[in-house]
């Protein structure tokens, strides 16, 4: 059976079925790639390539990330040309199924695409992806230039060393080569026919593995600098009192301190590192005389470690990349979510809406 998942471990017999006809009904394959992202992507846009088992189940992940235009699925990897589906399914090219990405490097850098990536395959398996077996199924990150091979060596070396897998990384970094875009039935395969995608990623088991091996788990990609500089290098950089409350875990005077009172829209970053950690829109006023939020900008940016200090039992939070204490938690929030993140300003920098974001790590200029 051509065109279709049928030929994959794990499936039901009701799915094999639904394929089939879902097949029967695409026609022959065009070789025209469907737009997969909901804006049109400008002459010169950035590209990522990312091969990690069935492209079904990579479209999604991508896809949703603000500043990414559009995700095409298709074959790469090997050396025939204008290969089919058929072909490529079968094993009988050198090519593997992959995703190929459009994206904005001044609203997404390539770094967030890494994270995405990882956090979306097994990248321990060298004989395919989960039910998919076979060097078509195989990961690979295809990179078009030296700073993306730079990269995602780092981020495959970090991930080796502080991710959540005990087997070696075996996921190879290769030069990308000819991109062929897959039959225009398996473009955005996943909002054409929801209910069959979500049944094959979920019986192929790759839905289970990224769910029991995630959860939990704040590791996020490092980058080709240092997530945390040297000791020397932070206390020559930061004021006592910064160094104090950053890595000491101190805390600033209540009332007086730069943002407890800040309204202006923008984002606030980790001082240390230029994290994103939290946003305007999530910052009210707690009467505590230190910056408050009710959610961070992203969860995975930070770490939440139990503090007994001084006889009380509280969850501390830390930037995850960086390791720099900036505050705590505690359950006496507003709506929606019931939380009060409580931040010393000395632990952020702030960037007002429209300004770019600080980059002490070299990672690339970035609006706020």
């Amino acid at each position: 059976m051509t065109g279709s998942r049928g030929h994959r471990a794990g499936w039901t017999v009701a799915a094999v079925i639904t394929a089939a006809l879902m097949a029967a009904c695409a026609g022959a394959p065009t070789g025209a790639a469907g737009t997969a992202g909901s804006e049109v992507a400008p002459p010169g846009a950035a590209v990522a390539t990312f091969a990690g088992g069935c492209f079904w189940c990579m479209e999604p992940p991508f896809e949703a990330i603000a500043g990414v235009y559009d995700v095409v699925s298709g074959y790469t990897g090997g050396s025939e040309r204008n290969p089919t589906y058929e072909q490529v399914s079968s094993g009988s090219t050198s090519h593997a199924e992959a995703v190929q990405v459009r994206y904005d490097p001044k609203r997404v850098d390539y770094r967030s695409l890494l994270e995405t990536y990882w956090k979306n395959v097994d990248p321990t398996d060298a004989g395919g992806q989960f039910a998919d077996r076979g060097k078509q199924y195989r990961t690979a990150i295809y990179v078009h230039d030296g700073e993306q091979r730079r990269l995602a060596e780092a981020s495959k070396a970090d991930l080796a060393a502080r991710g959540p897998f005990q087997a070696p990384i075996v996921t190879p970094i290769v030069n990308a080569g000819l991109f062929y875009p897959a039959e225009d039935y398996h473009q955005d395969y996943y909002r054409k026919n929801p209910d069959h995608y979500k049944s094959y990623r979920r019986g192929s088991g790759r839905e289970g593995f990224l769910e029991r091996t995630w959860k939990g788990v704040t590791w996020t990609v490092g980058s080709a600098t240092p997530a945390r500089p040297s000791d020397d290098e932070l206390r020559a950089r930061l004021t006592p009192l910064q160094y104090e409350v950053t890595q000491r875990g101190g805390t600033e005077p209540a009332f007086r301190n730069e943002y407890w009172n800040e309204k202006r829209p923008g984002i606030y970053v980790d001082v240390v590192s230029g994290e994103p950690l939290f946003s305007s829109k999530d910052k009210f006023d707690s009467g505590t005389g230190w910056p408050s939020f009710t959610q961070p900008f992203d969860r995975s940016h930070l770490k939440f470690v139990r503090d007994t200090s001084y006889g009380m039992e509280r969850v501390e939070i830390r930037c995850a990349r960086c390791d720099s204490h900036q505050g705590h938690v505690f359950p006496d929030g507003p709506p929606p979510t019931g939380h009060r993140y409580c931040i010393n300003s000395i632990s952020l920098h702030f960037a007002a809406q429209g300004e770019p974001l600080p980059d002490p790590l070299g990672r690339g200029e970035r609006d706020g």
